[in-house]
């Protein structure tokens, strides 16, 4: 009976890991986020279902543009979801290239969520790298938008790599986890959390990814641009 106790261990944790997310009651503002992954969205059916905003992927290094940000981009704001896009950052690229294409493909208004620097991979880099580039990116949207980007990564990495270096910008983490909360090492408390990646809404075929944030509808908003932003320079 001891070498059951293992394996039925491991049976237990590939059934959790593998379920369907469920959505959390304890939190007032609820969101997704998306990419070309989810295929065509339906989101006038999304927008009945309890979600307040809404991330989605625009683009990702020096050229990479995602097939179907500018369809998700223009359906979030036409059914009254908060929007906000993100930019999936490689570390080995050129950090200025890096805000051309995003800027180059972002129209960013007034009611939008601060940019997002997607950062959850190495790509060769030292840490110290790592740090001066992500700094350049943030540093550099945070001027032309008047705002400060939000980071997003995922717990582990984030304590290893980013702790102690971002501490006055607004963290999405990822954490797996229906009732383990983000834990982050020395910095802010998380803004926006990341808990599930198997999620199911009428209107998207296939699992998406289920977003909870910290505060009220009120701070959700608070949150926005205030202005619209003219991104890019062509």
């Amino acid at each position: 009976m001891r070498h059951l106790i293992p394996i039925l261990s491991i049976g237990v944790l590939f059934f959790s890991c593998n379920q369907q997310t469920q959505r959390m009651k304890n939190f007032e503002v609820h969101g997704i986020d998306v990419s070309h992954h989810q295929s065509n969205i339906d989101w006038d059916r999304v927008a009945t279902q309890d979600i307040h905003f809404a991330f989605v992927k625009a683009t990702e290094g020096e050229t990479h543009n995602d097939s179907l940000f500018c369809y998700n981009w223009e359906e979030m704001q036409r059914v009254g979801i908060t929007r906000g896009a993100y930019h999936f950052f490689r570390p080995l690229l050129s950090v200025f290239k890096q805000v051309g294409n995003f800027t180059d493909w972002v129209e960013m208004e007034a009611g939008d969520l601060p940019p997002v620097l997607d950062v959850e991979v190495m790509d060769g880099v030292s840490k110290i790298e790592l740090i001066n580039k992500v700094r350049t990116w943030l540093f550099l949207m945070e001027i032309r938008c008047n705002i400060k980007p939000i980071i997003y990564t995922n717990q582990k990495f984030y304590n290893k790599y980013l702790a102690g270096y971002f501490s006055d910008y607004p963290i999405w983490i990822a954490r797996y986890s229906s009732w383990r909360k983000p834990h982050l090492r020395k910095g802010p408390d998380w803004t926006f959390w990341q808990y599930g990646d198997k999620g199911q809404l009428k209107g998207i075929q296939g699992p998406v990814d289920f977003n909870v944030f910290r505060g009220n509808i009120f701070e959700l908003n608070a949150m926005c641009l205030a202005e619209p932003v003219v991104l890019s320079q062509h």
